[in-house]
């Protein structure tokens, strides 16, 4: 059955007039009356959003996705059937929880419409979040007892990004954590061009596990730092200082965000639902991959993810879901800077096995991605602020307003609140060629005929000024459109034709045309035909670097028999 998202709004109302809190000045615990409350749960809540985001996860595509996920034969209930309780049967098993961990988990009407989002409401959704737990749960569990921290806070990332590891939220935190930028930086998580460790899933466990522990230690309450982790210390702090100096979630959450109020009861529901999900006769929907289905590789060289998709015939999918940090399925590998790959342990083997093969089968464009690539750490990425106009940003990092435009292919010069911009791009590349009236920097949407009327040449000229082997040029491309000093083009026409003339009368040759198979070298080619090197064919076919393409027409020169 194809899941569609309900956009209508579903009100769950909830009275609570009587819930326990517990003071933080003093030992005793205390009644405290709260007033009647009605708590929303609408569709755009962020908590609801992001567990409708697995319905549309590319890596699921093929698989099902059920409600009547069908129960082991131990199982007491029928296929779909959704069981009800009533509060005295949901205390009782609150109180397990409890007894098994320091955090202080607590039964009420606001817990309860959240336990019935995931039992009840989304209950397909919550079965695939048990899938993909598989996956994830045995790492999270082993940094979290590393850490010395309760375990359940693994069932906050189900709170944050449903066990998404590409979630994006509208305020931009990113990953399986849903790390802002700030944050993660504060706590070593890398953001460029190439690489958002905010979506590494071990990387951004490390940091969220010692993120817990500096908010634990700021408030000696795991409720209060949940709630931290959702919102921010300072509104946390602010509605502390608004309740009275009262440390205690229970007493404060009226004077927190409508999100972070929220937050809390979520968690001890998703704690709740997963810990006694057999008793809701939900299961997990098959996974993709688990925990034992993954092996993983170091990289200290770049590689691009569909060369391996392609060579290994990996879905591109599946990598990318594995590997969801490696913004460009470019992993920037070198020998001082290491990237873990993460492959299903089927084809580890084979990786190891093709893994010359695997890097150097590189396209054109990835080797233009890998020439940018080696020169990430000469780029510099600039976040804008409230106020900030592209001349102050400029005169901050020393360049120019044409030069933020030309790097970040801005045709005005209006920017927004949070914007990256590349204020610092690595020089391009020397030519012999030094008038910046005989370069032209391709912009986008441009074609050679463009260019060519432009300054006035032929599309014939740029492409034998610039040594092109086809008419595809890219945004960013620095074309030579003057003519080179030295000799002319009708010279080096003639020496072309001189040059054939004298070809041949050595020895006789002929010609054949080798199609290139997916994995071809030029160096498998070349051992096929005796006659011929890895040399004679590239100058044969004006090649003007290794780089073959599955499908090429290659000339190759052998004896006339």
């Amino acid at each position: 059955m194809n899941y569609k998202i309900n956009h209508t709004l579903f009100i769950l109302t909830v009275f609570f007039t009587s819930l326990t809190a517990y003071g933080s000045e003093s030992d005793s615990h205390t009644k405290k009356q709260h007033s009647q409350k009605t708590t929303f749960i609408y569709p755009d809540d962020p908590i609801v959003a992001m567990l409708d985001s697995l319905a549309s996860l590319k890596v699921f595509k093929n698989l099902d996705l059920r409600s009547d996920t069908l129960p082991p034969l131990t199982s007491t209930f029928a296929a779909g059937f959704v069981p009800e309780y009533c509060d005295s049967v949901y205390k009782a098993r609150f109180e397990k929880l409890n007894n098994q961990s320091p955090i202080e988990f607590e039964y009420n009407s606001t817990v309860k419409a959240f336990i019935d989002l995931y039992s009840k409401r989304r209950r397909d959704l919550t079965e695939r979040i048990m899938g993909l737990s598989e996956l994830y749960f045995p790492y999270f569990e082993e940094q979290l007892d590393k850490h010395n921290i309760p375990l359940e806070l693994k069932y906050i990332a189900v709170i944050e990004s449903a066990l998404n590891p590409v979630a994006v939220s509208r305020a931009g935190a990113t990953g399986i954590w849903q790390f802002m930028f700030g944050t993660g930086r504060v706590y070593g998580l890398e953001v460029n061009s190439y690489v958002d460790d905010r979506s590494d899933v071990i990387k951004s466990t490390i940091a969220a596990s010692e993120h817990f522990v500096d908010l634990y230690n700021i408030y000696g309450d795991w409720l209060l730092a949940i709630a931290a982790y959702n919102s921010g210390a300072g509104n946390v702090n602010r509605a502390i200082r608004r309740s009275g100096g009262v440390k205690d979630f229970w007493s404060i959450r009226g004077f927190l965000p409508r999100e972070t109020s929220n937050y809390v009861p979520a968690f001890m529901a998703v704690a709740y639902v997963m810990e006694f999900s057999d008793n809701h006769n939900l299961y997990p929907s098959p996974p993709p991959f688990t925990d034992h289905d993954i092996d993983t590789l170091q990289v200290n060289r770049l590689l691009s993810l569909r060369n391996i998709s392609e060579i290994l015939d990996i879905p591109l999918d599946h990598l990318r879901y594995l590997n969801p940090s490696f913004r460009q399925n470019i992993i920037p590998g070198s020998e001082n800077n290491t990237y873990i790959l993460r492959i299903p342990k089927d084809y580890s083997g084979l990786f190891v096995s093709n893994e010359e093969k695997i890097y150097n089968y590189k396209t054109p464009e990835e080797i233009r991605q890998e020439e940018l690539a080696a020169q990430l750490s000469e780029t510099t990425v600039h976040v804008v602020r409230q106020g900030e106009v592209l001349g102050t940003i400029a005169r901050r990092y020393g360049c120019t307003v044409r030069e933020i435009q030309r790097w970040n292919n801005l045709r005005g010069t209006l920017i927004r609140p949070g914007q990256r911009l590349v204020v610092r791009a690595p020089q391009p590349a020397r030519t012999n060629i030094v008038t910046d009236n005989n370069v032209h920097v391709v912009r986008s949407g441009e074609s050679l005929s463009i260019i060519a009327n432009r300054y006035r040449v032929s599309v014939n000229n740029l492409i034998a000024w610039n040594n092109l082997q086809k008419t595809t040029i890219y945004a960013g491309q620095h074309l030579v459109v003057r003519q080179p000093e030295g000799e002319s083009v009708s010279e080096k026409t003639e020496k072309k034709e001189k040059k054939k003339e004298t070809e041949g009368k050595d020895q006789e040759v002929t010609y054949i045309y080798h199609r290139v198979q997916q994995g071809d070298t030029l160096g498998d080619i070349a051992s096929k035909y005796p006659e011929t090197t890895i040399s004679k064919i590239r100058a044969l076919n004006n090649l003007s670097s290794n780089a073959l393409t599955p499908g090429q027409k290659l000339k190759i020169a052998v004896d006339k028999q």
